[in-house]
């Protein structure tokens, strides 16, 4: 199966760059190039990609406003974004992720790094790294106000199903989950996977964020 990719960037040589990386996956092609969020959002229509790397800030429509629409789009189902930023701190990362982003790269990602993420994201899972989102997920939910309305939701799961959800939230992997709640790690996806449906989330990122608007998980903990 080949995985479609959209690049969206200003800079027609980052956009260059990322083409050249990914033309070395036999498995990945390019199906065009955006340099703002409107032409993003009209070219993922037309060309149904897999995955898009969407830049952050882009003049006009910026990354996080074209990713919103994206991924609630009716002409786009199952497209996934991965958000592009110079620097893992930067403060709309953590915006990109709520408007329904699948995680994010910074642009000095190895070459190895950058097809392995396009390969996960395209099979559903989100790039959530336990270190780099994490941090930046911690970094920016205390900004925010708790949500009523989160913790709500998080009353249609079990008590071992919102355990698993506030690991995660920890940036735990599956196995980690496991070991600590000593059961399978098939066992332990199955908890995942069931509190994403319940929770009605498009994948684990979002999952982390409920978590922290809801106050499940206090940043920091």
């Amino acid at each position: 199966m080949t995985i479609k990719v959209l690049l969206a960037d200003d800079q027609a040589l980052v956009r260059a760059g990322f083409r050249s990386l990914l033309a070395r996956s036999r498995d990945v092609t390019v199906v065009g190039e955006a340099q703002d969020g409107d032409e993003a959002v009209t070219l993922s229509a037309s060309t149904r990609p897999d995955v898009i790397l969407m830049d952050i800030r882009m003049p006009g429509t910026d990354g996080i406003t074209a990713t919103r629409r994206i991924v609630t789009s009716p002409t786009t189902p199952g497209c996934r974004v991965i958000i592009l930023t110079t620097f893992d701190t930067d403060e709309h990362v953590f915006a990109a992720l709520r408007a329904g982003a699948s995680g994010f790269l910074t642009k000095e990602v190895e070459p190895a790094e950058l097809r392995r993420a396009v390969a996960a994201v395209a099979g559903g899972d989100a790039l959530l790294s336990p270190g780099v989102t994490r941090r930046v997920i911690e970094q920016f939910a205390h900004r925010q106000d708790l949500t009523p309305s989160a913790g709500q939701r998080l009353a249609a799961l079990t008590a071992r199903e919102l355990e698993t959800v506030k690991l995660v939230a920890l940036g735990l992997s599956n196995n980690e989950i496991a070991e600590r709640l000593v059961i399978s790690p098939l066992t332990a996806k199955t908890h995942i996977t069931r509190a994403i449906a319940k929770l009605n989330v498009r994948d684990r990122v979002q999952l982390v964020i409920l978590a922290y608007e809801s106050g499940l998980v206090q940043p920091g903990a």
